[in-house]
Parts: C-alpha cells; sequence; structure tokens
C-alpha cells in the first residue's frame, strides 16, 4: 500500500533531507528582522510612536480641571527635534480634539504664545537654562487667563489659583519630558539611565495612561491593566526596589488624573515590591506577586468597591505581561544599572576596548617587527660577501685614478681579467697586512703593467680613507643590527603584552562560595572572598577579614587552609589594612625556591664611597637576579657609572625584555659615552624559582663559585667590560642549581685582593669549601675579612662581595587538612 506523503516528505525531496529545515528557520529569522526594522522605521524614524505620545497627553487631565501636559510636550520637542514640532501641534491638538474639544482653544493658545515667548527671550538674551521653562510657565498661564476671562466674562480668585496651578505643573513637566522624552528615540550610545531619567521617563509613562482614563473594556479600565502591566516589566528587570518606586510613582500620577485611583497607589507600590522580590522566579514568579498584591489590596478597606473587576485587571495585566517578548526586557534591562542586562552590557563594552587596545598594541608589535626587518641586513649576505663587496669597490676606485688613463686598459681589464684582478688583490692584501708591498707582488706586478709604481703608490694613499670607510659601514651595520635587535624586543614584549590584555579575568563563584563555607565551617570570621587566579603554583586570592581577625591568624590558620584545600603552598603575600571595618589579605601560591642574599663591601683605601655597586632584585616572572657591576676606577665618578649600569638593567629586566637583548642594549647605550673613558664590568645571574635554573652572564667579571656540600666549582666567561665595543657577542653560561647551593659573587678587587696567592681561582674555592657557616651574610663577611687579612689590611681596589643562598621553600606552617572540601579543587586546577 502507498503511504501519503507528508509536507515533511516533499520539502524533504526538493531541498534535501535537513536543508529544508534551516531554510525555514533562515526565512523566520528574516521575517522576524524585517518585521522589527520596519517596527524601528515606522514608530522611531517616522515619528507615530512620538505622535501617539502627543495625542495621549492632549487628551490627559487632573483632576478633572486641569490639563498641563499638551504645551510641556510641544515644548519639549521643540527643543529635542525642532522638525518634528509640527507633528506634536498636530498630535496634542487631535488628542484634544478627541475628548476635550473645550479646551482646544487654550491648547492652540497656549502652543502660540509659546512660540511667541520663547523667541522674545532668545532675542533679549535670556539664560537658556530657564529660558524653555519660564516660556512655558507664561504661555500656560496668560492662555488660560486669556481662555477663561472671554468664556467666563470675570476672573475669580479660584479661576486664578488654578491657572496658577496648571502653569507651575506645566513648568515641571517641561522639564521632565526634556530628560525622557530623547528616551523615546533610537539611542546611539548605550549608558546605564541615572535614576532622574528613570522617574522621569516613568512620570511621562504614566501621564500618557492618563490619556486612557475612561476608556473601559469589560468593566475593566484601561489605564490600571497598562499601570500594572508597566509594573511587571520594571519588577521583572530592575528588582524591588525600581518596581516598588514604579508603583509609587504611576500611582501618584493616576490618583492625580482621577481621586478614585488613590488606593491604586498602594496597590500598584505593594505589587511592585512583591514582584521584585520574586524576580528569581522569572515572569511567574513577578505575575505571582502582583496577583498576591492585588488580593491582599483588594480585601483591604472599602477603597476597593468590585475586588474582581481589580483582580480582573491585573489577570489581564499578567497575561499581557506573559507574551511580552524576552528581547523587550532585555533590552530594558540594558539601560537599569544593577541589572544582569546591564552587567553584562558593561562587559561587552569593556570586553570590546580590551579588544581594541589589543588590536593596537599587536599592530604597533608588528609595526616593530617590521622595522626591525628593515633594519636587519638581508640574510643572503654574510660577513664575507660584505668584504670582498668592499674590496672591489677600493680597487674600483684605484683603477678609475691609473688604469682608466692607460692605453693598455682594455688588453688589461678586458682581455687578461682574471689575471690583473688576482694581481692587484694581491697588492691590497699585502698594503692591508704590512702596509708594504711583498717583492715577489711587486715583481708580478711589473711584469704584468706598465705603471707599477703609480698603482703601488696610489694604493697607498687610498688605503687609510679606506679604511676610515670601511669603520665607518661597519659602525652603521653594528648599530642597524642593535636597533633591529632592540625593535625585535620591543616587538616581543608588546606582543606578550597584548595577549596579556586579551585574557579574561575568569568567574570563579562556585569556588569563592566553597572557600567562604569551608572557613566559615571552620569558626574563621571572614567577610569577603575574592578569586583572580586558581592556576597550580599562580593562585591569586584576597579575603577581607571580619572583626577579631588580624594577620597572625591569616598566616597561621587562612593560609595553611587554603594550601589544603587547593593542594597548593599558600602564603599571606601582602596585607592592605583599610582601617577598622575593613583588612584585605593577599594569598598568593609560594616559589619552588627562595633566595638569601648577603653582601660585604668596602671602597679603596677605606674611603666612604665605593666604585662597586651590587644588587639583588625580584623581576616579577618568578625570577630572581642578582648583579655586581664595578665602575672603572674608583670614587664616585665610578660608584656612578656601576649605579647607573644596575639601574638600567632593573628597568629594563622588569620591562620583560630577553636579558641578552637587554645586555646588549645597555652595552651600546654605554659604548656611546666612551669618550669618557668609563666603562663598566657586570657580572648577573638570573634564578628561576621554580626550576633553580640558573643563567650567569660575566662582562668584564670575575669568576662566580658554587658550593655544593663539599664541591665547589666556578662559572666564568671571557668578556671585555660593556661600553668598551659597541657590539660584543655574550656568552650566557647555564647551570642548574640545587637546594642548600650557595652562590658566591665578587668584584675583582676581592678575587685579586691576595696579592701573594700565585693560583688565585684555587685558593678562593678552598676558602668558601672551608667556611662552615650556611648563612649567606656570615659568609660573605668572613670572605672580605680573609682577603683583606692575606693582603696585610691594606685595600688596594674597591672589594665587594655578595652571597646567595638557594634553598626549597617549605612552609612555615603545616598544611591543614580540610577533608570534603580539598576534592571540588583538585578537579578545577
Amino acid at each position: 500500500m502507498l503511504q501519503k506523503e507528508t509536507v515533511q516528505d516533499q520539502l524533504g525531496k526538493v531541498f534535501g533531507p535537513a536543508e529544508w529545515v534551516g531554510r525555514i528557520k533562515s526565512l523566520w529569522k528574516k521575517g522576524i528582522e524585517s518585521l522589527r526594522k520596519g517596527t524601528t522605521v515606522v514608530f522611531l524614524k517616522w515619528g507615530l510612536l512620538l505622535f501617539l505620545v502627543g495625542v495621549m497627553l492632549g487628551r490627559a487631565a487632573i483632576l478633572s480641571d486641569l490639563y498641563p501636559f499638551a504645551i510641556p510636550f510641544f515644548a519639549a520637542v521643540f527643543a529635542w527635534k525642532k522638525e518634528r514640532a509640527l507633528l506634536a501641534a498636530v498630535a496634542v491638538l487631535a488628542g484634544t480634539a478627541w475628548g476635550l474639544t473645550f479646551n482646544i482653544p487654550y491648547v492652540l493658545a497656549g502652543l502660540l504664545l509659546f512660540l511667541l515667548f520663547y523667541r522674545v527671550a532668545k532675542y533679549i538674551g535670556a539664560n537658556r537654562k530657564w529660558t524653555l521653562p519660564a516660556a512655558v510657565f507664561l504661555a500656560s498661564l496668560t492662555s488660560r487667563v486669556v481662555v477663561t476671562g472671554v468664556g467666563e466674562a470675570s476672573m475669580t480668585q479660584y479661576h486664578w489659583f488654578m491657572a496658577t496651578i496648571e502653569a507651575g505643573l506645566a513648568l515641571m513637566l517641561t522639564m521632565i519630558f526634556l530628560q525622557s522624552l530623547p528616551l523615546l528615540g533610537a539611542r546611539k550610545k548605550q549608558r546605564a539611565l541615572k535614576n532622574e531619567e528613570i522617574i522621569c521617563f516613568i512620570i511621562l509613562l504614566a501621564s500618557v495612561m492618563t490619556g486612557a482614563i475612561g476608556w473601559v473594556i469589560y468593566g475593566l479600565g484601561a489605564e490600571h491593566v497598562l499601570s500594572r502591566y508597566l509594573v511587571l516589566l520594571f519588577a521583572l528587570v530592575g528588582g524591588a526596589a525600581i518596581g516598588s518606586t514604579v508603583g509609587v510613582v504611576t500611582g501618584l500620577v493616576l490618583s492625580l488624573a482621577a481621586v478614585a485611583n488613590l488606593y491604586y497607589m498602594s496597590l500598584l507600590a505593594f505589587a511592585g515590591l512583591l514582584g521584585g522580590l520574586l524576580k528569581e522566579g522569572k515572569k511567574l514568579g513577578v505575575s505571582m506577586g502582583l496577583l498576591v498584591g492585588t488580593a491582599l489590596i483588594a480585601l483591604y478597606g472599602n477603597g476597593m468597591n468590585n475586588p474582581m473587576i481589580t483582580v480582573m485587571e491585573s489577570g489581564v495585566a499578567v497575561l499581557l505581561f506573559l507574551l511580552t517578548p524576552k528581547a523587550l526586557t532585555d533590552y530594558m534591562g540594558k539601560y537599569i544599572p544593577g541589572t544582569l542586562e546591564h552587567s553584562n552590557e558593561q562587559q561587552r563594552y569593556l570586553r570590546k576596548i580590551r579588544d581594541v587596545t589589543a588590536s593596537r598594541v599587536e599592530k604597533f608589535s608588528d609595526l616593530f617587527q617590521t622595522l626591525s626587518a628593515s633594519f636587519s641586513p638581508p640574510g643572503d649576505r654574510n660577513q664575507r660577501m660584505q668584504d670582498e663587496e668592499e674590496g672591489d669597490r677600493f680597487l674600483a676606485d684605484i683603477t678609475s685614478n691609473t688604469c682608466q688613463k692607460c692605453f693598455r686598459k682594455e688588453r688589461c681589464w678586458v682581455d687578461r681579467f682574471d689575471t690583473t684582478y688576482d694581481v692587484m688583490h694581491n697588492i691590497m692584501s699585502d698594503v692591508e697586512q704590512t702596509d708594504k708591498v711583498a717583492p715577489r707582488t711587486y715583481e708580478r706586478l711589473k711584469r704584468h703593467c706598465i705603471y707599477p709604481d703609480r698603482i703601488v703608490r696610489t694604493m697607498k694613499e687610498q688605503w687609510e680613507p679606506h679604511e676610515i670607510r670601511q669603520l665607518y659601514t661597519k659602525q652603521m651595520e653594528e648599530s642597524r643590527n642593535l636597533v633591529a635587535d632592540q625593535l625585535q624586543g620591543v616587538s616581543e614584549v608588546m606582543g606578550a603584552f597584548a595577549k596579556e590584555i586579551q585574557k579574561e579575568k575568569e568567574t570563579h563563584h562556585y569556588q569563592e562560595e566553597q572557600i567562604y563555607t569551608a572557613l566559615f565551617d571552620a569558626g574563621l570570621n571572614i567577610e569577603q572572598v575574592d578569586i583572580y587566579n586558581l592556576s597550580p603554583r599562580d593562585v591569586h586570592i584576597e579575603i577581607e577579614l571580619g572583626n577579631g581577625m588580624n594577620q597572625e591568624e591569616a598566616e597561621k590558620l587562612i593560609a595553611p587552609m587554603l594550601s589544603g584545600i587547593l593542594s597548593d603552598h599558600i602564603i599571606v603575600e601582602s596585607i592592605d589594612e583599610g582601617g577598622a571595618a575593613e583588612n584585605r589579605v593577599t594569598f598568593a601560591s609560594a616559589k619552588t625556591y627562595v633566595v638569601d642574599t648577603g653582601s660585604a663591601t668596602v671602597a679603596r683605601g677605606g674611603d666612604w664611597i665605593s666604585g662597586d655597586n651590587h644588587a639583588a632584585m625580584q623581576l616579577g616572572f618568578g625570577k630572581f637576579a642578582v648583579a655586581i657591576s664595578d665602575g672603572m676606577g674608583n670614587g664616585r665618578r665610578a660608584h656612578q657609572e656601576s649605579a647607573e649600569t644596575l639601574q638600567l638593567l632593573q628597568n629594563i629586566l622588569k620591562s620583560g625584555i630577553d636579558e641578552s637583548l637587554a645586555i646588549q642594549s645597555m652595552n651600546s647605550l654605554l659604548s656611546l659615552r666612551a669618550d669618557d673613558e668609563m666603562f663598566s664590568t657586570l657580572d648577573l645571574t638570573i634564578i628561576d624559582l621554580q626550576t633553580a635554573d640558573g643563567n650567569f652572564l660575566k662582562i668584564g667579571s670575575m669568576p662566580s663559585f658554587v658550593k655544593r656540600k663539599e664541591r665547589v666549582f666556578s662559572v666564568e666567561a671571557e668578556n671585555l667590560p660593556m661600553g668598551i665595543v659597541s657590539e660584543a657577542n655574550f656568552e650566557m653560561k647555564q647551570e642548574r642549581l640545587q637546594d642548600e647551593d650557595i652562590l658566591v659573587m665578587m668584584s675583582d678587587g676581592l678575587f685579586d685582593g691576595a696579592r701573594w696567592i700565585e693560583n688565585k681561582e684555587w685558593w678562593m674555592k678552598r676558602l668558601i669549601r672551608e667556611t662552615e657557616s650556611e648563612d649567606p651574610q656570615t659568609i660573605a663577611d668572613v670572605l672580605l675579612e680573609e682577603v683583606m687579612r692575606m693582603s696585610d689590611g691594606t685595600i688596594a681596589d674597591d672589594m665587594t662581595v655578595v652571597v646567595g643562598k638557594v634553598r626549597r621553600n617549605t612552609p612555615r606552617w603545616a598544611t591543614i587538612p580540610m577533608g570534603r572540601w580539598t576534592q571540588p579543587f583538585a578537579k578545577d586546577a
């Protein structure tokens, strides 16, 4: 039996088994998007929304005798968008003609008088801040007096009182509409609304609702349904505070329009409060808050003559609320502070700024990369090729002054090119090496050339300018290479910085709650836990301590508990004491190794100022650096030179530039001051605190010594002091240090201080090995004292020794096991 084909089967034959579903979804999305764009064009671009608001305000009234909405609305539109002023005037007149025909003369006269007073105020140069409200006040008062005077034949005290009240309300509404009307248009810049703007907007909406007073559908008041629907929207978006505020403001405006609505102010306020409190239940929770509030208020007092009608009005409002698309509430939430949507919008904005910043940094990184490539020599040009090119250029200059005027030029350089070139090249080599031409080379030249003496004389005369040109070219090449290396280093640093910018702060709400609960259950009084990083060996947590907690408890209790929870060695990194009410403690992962240092120094001849300087510094990248710099000579100038070298080194290394490039940059900067004949040595050791890997860089400095148990070995390199040559190949020695290793670094004054010792390196190793103390400061003092003793107490040069001890970072306090709290963090880590 043939089965009847379904629509799905037929579509599947045309489009394929699954393609038609995607096509239908695509068409649906396009239709929704077209509808949204069309609605936006009609209501915002064409001004239909503004027209409808004007119509409702044109027929709105307060206490059935006051009509203060029309003129302020027209004035606000006139000041906001002058091209929409005519549309606003037609709207308010249409609204007035709809149900308040008798009020048309007042509105028409008020509009004309406003334009007159406003032009006069601008002409006389009145304060612009009050020009618009003042013109509205005078226009409203004058038009009411004129219309009433014509109609009643005389103005009573009551008429004057009511006209003044109406004009005062018009003045205030003008200022309110000036803030709220722009919110009805398309917003180019998304920002959170101020509280005053939200209140003004609610007053505008409530004023529009007063125009619906008298509309009854099956016994249900339109203004009651709309007001409760408005409260539901804002309670869902803004919570209890916004919901109750909207209820109070809306109920107040409606009660002013009709005294019978007085009890609705309490209903709306209570419903907004309950709905906001139940906003976690989404639309159903907020709706339940309105229904409960309606039921309670409907049963309260005699204000509600028909409780069933009141409940039905709330039911219709709830139905409209449930049918409201989520896109509307999400859009509203973007502009109300404190909402999740607003927070997400702010995060999107921050991510956008972050991405833009990172993109610009990356572009700068690419720029420096390109500049580095432009300064770098071509990869296929080595030093040999460059020397050959310079030699050919030199020979071309020689031949232009000699061979070009010779009648045998064609024979030598065309017929016998290889022989001539070889002879000239040999002569050039002899002049370069000995400044003379070897007899054998000269005899060969005589057999080949008829003017040998002129060739030799010219080559000797031109050789010195050639050497100067070669030196200049070499210096230029070295400068280009240095600039290329520095630009490459800056490019790498900026590239790494761009990646850091793009890293988002991870959210650890669950882990923060777990830590807070664990510490609270342990009896510790803490206020707040903020987790910034949970990566192994890179934990970063801030905890705000409660009353009664202090630094000692944070170090002895909280840190060991965190170590047990995170399975990591956690210590107190810093404490920010913000007063008695706030005490924030930063906890971080301890490094695997630490370096304890000690130093001793003495100036030449016992002077106060030594030419040596030393530093032990934390670089901030999990590395520790120990450095000694010896300025050439002694005294203040040498001290200043070595101090500047160390300061420059510290700043460059902390920027994140590679060590070799940092040293090369420092050397080049110091070489620029070579005319002062001031140079510096540098002894640098960088230790990775996670692996204990040590990088040793020595520039004109003495050997370093490492004591490992009973063994002492040296680390040394042959390099000139910094600044002597513009470019040098610095050799970086690597050595993996171990727990309890002792590193000894010294200046040449201390190494060479024992003048009567023949093998100073062997003697220094024995002295270090026989020193029994394990304290770095004690070792430094003993070494300096022993060297001075061996030199008969004379100090022939500045002496400096720095001792560092590498040791594994063992916890000061034992880890406190936290049982069931450990497992969740072990998985996260």
